[in-house]
């Protein structure tokens, strides 16, 4: 069972994804909230295993309320579903924590099949969004080749190139023909060799220092 809480300050839609997330076989609604702050007064260890988070919330908005999130419970797999696609924003989100990124257009099967792929250890995005966020990079950062300073193998090169398509753990394994255990050993080192603490702080410094 997938446990889902939903944060999102429109009622149609709030109410809308928490009946799709109980109406689903292995997925159940924990809870919902309108704001982002009624969230973080209830959230522990334990509390959920993903969060749909919209960004442009009342008081505190999704980006912070990522950030706040993360530092209380870091293993917490937040999707963003928004309106916004502009890449700057989506990569504000990433950077924040979130594991992926929706638009809140996204089919309701395509919504509980990100949800699943999160909860599997994926960071579920759009090739369109993945693509503009891959591409601001390119154009308007300083990139430098680190790869000798941060000693990455050319298998944790692999693996992350994998992670920032998108590809959940077992995907990575499939393509690699390598275990799952063994790609969560090469996201370990990669998180240390990084000295980051999540997939997509890890994507995030890959791409900025020209690693993938």
């Amino acid at each position: 069972m997938i446990r889902v809480v939903i944060v999102e300050d429109n009622n149609t839609i709030r109410e809308g994804l928490a009946a799709l997330i109980k109406g689903t076989d292995e997925y159940e609604c924990t809870a919902a909230f309108g704001d982002c702050e009624s969230f973080l007064d209830v959230l522990k260890k334990n509390f959920c295993d993903v969060v749909l988070m919209d960004i442009g919330l009342p008081g505190i908005n999704g980006i912070e309320g990522v950030k706040r999130a993360k530092k209380i419970d870091s293993d917490l797999n937040i999707l963003m579903l928004t309106i916004y696609e502009e890449s700057s924003v989506v990569f504000e989100a990433l950077c924040a924590g979130a594991c992926g990124y929706l638009v809140k257009k996204t089919p309701p099967s395509r919504l509980l099949e990100a949800v699943k792929d999160a909860f599997s250890g994926g960071s579920p995005m759009s090739s369109h969004i993945a693509r503009q966020v891959i591409t601001v990079f390119q154009q308007n950062s300083k990139i430098t080749k680190d790869s000798e300073e941060f000693d990455l193998s050319e298998r944790e090169k692999e693996v992350i190139h994998h992670l920032a398509e998108g590809n959940n753990y077992q995907e990575i394994a499939n393509s690699l023909f390598i275990s799952v255990d063994t790609v969560r050993h090469h996201i370990r080192n990669i998180y240390k060799k990084l000295h980051v603490h999540s997939q997509s702080e890890a994507v995030a410094k890959a791409i900025r220092k020209g690693l993938i």
